[in-house]
């Protein structure tokens, strides 16, 4: 039985990787910064035990204890949009992560960083690149798994900008949204390969327009709202459009966006 420790395990991917790796028979040791979301999500799981642990990436507390005795680490814990604090927790916290995973003896660190990381001119995805840097040096087997964006972001993105009553997107940007599970169920297969030092790309099964992502969603979601079609303008919005949010690379998920929303 091989014993994983999750970190960021009480969030969207965090949640659906814990119950993959229980289900498989893994020992998992879920980490959380927070002692009560760590008892508000323990149990609940089938397959192999899940232990919750509090680790806080920012402070160090508890790090030494998660790592210790573990064959592999899933570093998912992450900040986005939060400021000073999004690096403290993907720079600083990994170095920290790292550090006392070398010193344990811990086999392989796999870190989930996101499509398009080394093309987008956006600020978390620059941090997020440093973060692949951080794991590439940090003395530890690794596998570095860009996922496109996670359905469940893609909504709640939509839903922000529906607010207003009507709904802003540019139609050119093309998009790939992917099913936290189905990236948790290829998390769990890098698992089985062991570290490649390599740098895998993974999204969904198709590729959508913007625009049809979003009549989709209010159709799902029986929402009524003028969708207004403009370019994002910028460097950004040529980054967005020119496909660096999509990827060719195979194998894919399989849960398309309109059997998500059905679901």
């Amino acid at each position: 039985m091989t014993r994983v420790l999750v970190t960021g395990a009480s969030g969207r991917l965090g949640r659906a990787v814990v119950d993959v790796l229980a289900g498989q028979g893994y020992e998992v040791r879920a980490a959380s910064r927070a002692a009560a979301r760590a008892a508000g999500n323990a149990g609940g799981n089938t397959g192999g035990p899940v232990r919750w642990v509090v680790a806080d990436l920012v402070t160090g507390h508890g790090v030494a204890e998660a790592v210790d005795g573990v064959d592999a680490v899933v570093h998912l814990a992450s900040a986005p949009y939060k400021g000073r604090y999004t690096a403290q927790v993907e720079i600083d916290g990994t170095h920290g992560l790292l550090r006392a995973a070398r010193e344990a003896g811990v086999g392989h660190v796999l870190y989930v960083s996101v499509v398009g990381a080394d093309r987008v001119p956006w600020g978390y995805y620059k941090v997020k690149l440093r973060g692949e840097e951080v794991v590439r040096a940090g003395g530890v087997p690794w596998t570095i798994l860009r996922a496109t964006q996670f359905h469940g972001f893609v909504e709640q993105g939509l839903a922000a900008l529906a607010r207003p009553g009507f709904l802003v997107v540019d139609p050119e940007i093309p998009a790939q949204p992917v099913d936290v599970r189905d990236v948790a169920a290829r998390l769990e297969g890098l698992l089985r390969l062991g570290p490649s030092r390599t740098v895998e790309e993974f999204g969904g099964p198709e590729v959508l327009t913007l625009g049809e992502a979003a009549e989709t969603w209010l159709k799902a979601r029986g929402r009524r709202r003028p969708v207004l079609r403009l370019r994002l303008p910028g460097r950004l919005g040529r980054a967005f459009r020119a496909g660096h949010l999509v990827t060719a690379a195979r194998p894919t998920g399989t849960i398309t966006w309109g059997e998500y929303l059905a679901q």
